[in-house]
């Protein structure tokens, strides 16, 4: 055999091997694709969503009257006996309600309040909040931990379906498919084309989303915060080198929190060892971030404990007005003060990403461009399908023929096993599905073999 037939077959290989890891790829993180594209798209618009559908519970009348913190807290205290507030978020307008968080019996309930005249306008359970449900179903945390690890493999695969289909995109010499869409809907080719064009222009931005996701997740996100904030990358640890701190960390408290400072622990209140007994109180509080210039908005969690703080933060759409003060509770002095400007530059960037994720960074453009993106997942999932029905045999899954060399994996081995050193799961996933292709197609032909 010339070394020109070698070339071709084993580049025949390749490309079968990689199509073959696209199929099953895609085959198996089809439904997960499904749900983050949804989801995805309706918590895009989840400001929107509250303006219409809760319009009730989220907009007021604007008034003259405001009542202050302290006695919008103790409305919603109120409206269920028996219960304790544990956060006041205030409006971000004259025409916006405060929300107040309150627990009983171990639940935490919303309490939307009118500032002005301290009218209940409703009461949601924290865990059945709209938004918050879609989002859990959007990471499958809604389910359990070990659906949300699935959610996770899902987005690596996603990063390696992006890369492969680029592979197989990628022109050899043929007339059509590369930037056109040859055919009718009722060829399979027509629809090849329309996945792997719209894949080519759209996989940066699905590329993009599924890396800018994997910091929520419960393996890869948890150990990439660990090794930045051990390294001083995700958060300054500097800043409280001088405080006393609980074992609490920050995502325990906030409702909303940056991934940033997520883990970062929380200080105690120290003033009461020197004879303090009465806290500063929520007003003085409200007043006290105002000063420092968090904009309005923002949330106040409340001392649980004599040694707790309250902890004032707000985290809106555009991420350089990322704020976090931690106050003491009977001094009311500022024991950590952040800002976004003061994050590592690791931080800085995941911070930015999560927003653009989220649609919120450019503003409107952004947000449309998300929507376009988890559209174009919908589509290329559909077209996936479609073309996969129209090119199996009867009766047969029509999986994608094996390579010609088997050697062709020892290539694919060595790039699952990077792969699974970045994304854990993800690649442990790969190589599992790479050795069961390996068995199968072992198996497959010692039968024939043997029935020969």
């Amino acid at each position: 055999m010339d070394i020109d037939a070698k070339s071709d077959k084993s580049q025949m290989s390749l490309y079968r091997a990689i199509w073959r890891w696209h199929f099953f790829a895609g085959l198996l993180i089809l439904p997960a694709l499904l749900n983050l594209a949804i989801t995805g798209s309706l918590y895009l618009f989840k400001d929107e969503i509250n303006n219409s559908l809760f319009s009730y519970r989220y907009n007021v009348r604007p008034a003259d009257t405001r009542l202050d913190p302290e006695a919008i807290v103790q409305s919603a205290v109120n409206a269920l006996p028996g219960s304790t507030a544990t956060a006041y978020r205030s409006p971000p307008s004259d025409t916006r309600s405060a929300i107040v968080t309150v627990t009983q019996a171990g639940v935490s309930t919303l309490v939307f309040v009118d500032p002005h005249y301290g009218q209940i306008l409703e009461q949601v359970r924290a865990d059945q909040e709209f938004n918050y449900v879609v989002k859990r179903i959007h990471s499958w945390a809604y389910f359990g931990d070990w659906t949300n690890r699935l959610i996770e493999i899902a987005g690596g695969f996603t990063l390696v379906l992006v890369v492969t289909g680029l592979y197989l995109w990628w022109p050899r010499q043929q007339s059509g498919g590369i930037m056109s869409i040859r055919g009718n809907p009722s060829r399979r080719v027509f629809w090849r084309d329309l996945h792997a064009v719209t894949g080519v222009f759209a996989g940066v931005f699905i590329f993009f989303l599924a890396l800018s996701g994997m910091p929520w997740t419960g393996v890869w996100g948890s150990n990439v915060s660990k090794w930045a904030n051990e390294r001083n990358l995700g958060y300054p640890a500097q800043l409280w080198d001088n405080v006393p701190k609980s074992t609490k960390v920050t995502e325990d408290l906030l409702s909303e929190v940056g991934w940033a400072v997520e883990r970062a622990p929380v200080p105690l209140s120290a003033a009461h060892r020197a004879g303090a007994q009465q806290s500063v109180g929520l007003n003085w509080i409200v007043e006290q971030a105002k000063t420092a210039g968090i904009d309005r908005g923002f949330e106040v969690t409340l001392p649980t404990d004599p040694t707790g703080v309250y902890s004032a933060a707000i985290y809106p759409d555009e991420v350089s007005g990322q704020r976090m003060i931690h106050f003491d509770q009977y001094s009311g002095k500022a024991l950590v003060d952040l800002s976004y400007a003061q994050y590592p530059f690791l931080g800085k960037t995941i911070e930015w990403g999560i927003s653009v994720h989220q649609g919120q960074e450019y503003g409107r453009l952004n947000q449309l461009l998300m929507l376009v993106t988890c559209l174009v997942i919908i589509l290329m999932s559909v077209t996936g399908v479609i073309m996969w029905w129209k090119r199996r045999p009867a009766g047969n899954l029509g999986v994608p023929p094996k390579p010609r060399s088997r050697t062709i994996y020892a290539g694919l081995w060595v790039i699952a096993g990077l792969f699974s050193i970045a994304f854990p799961l993800s690649g442990f996933a790969i190589v599992a599905m790479v050795a069961i292709d390996q068995i199968l197609i072992f198996l497959i032909g010692f039968s024939r073999r043997a029935a020969a």
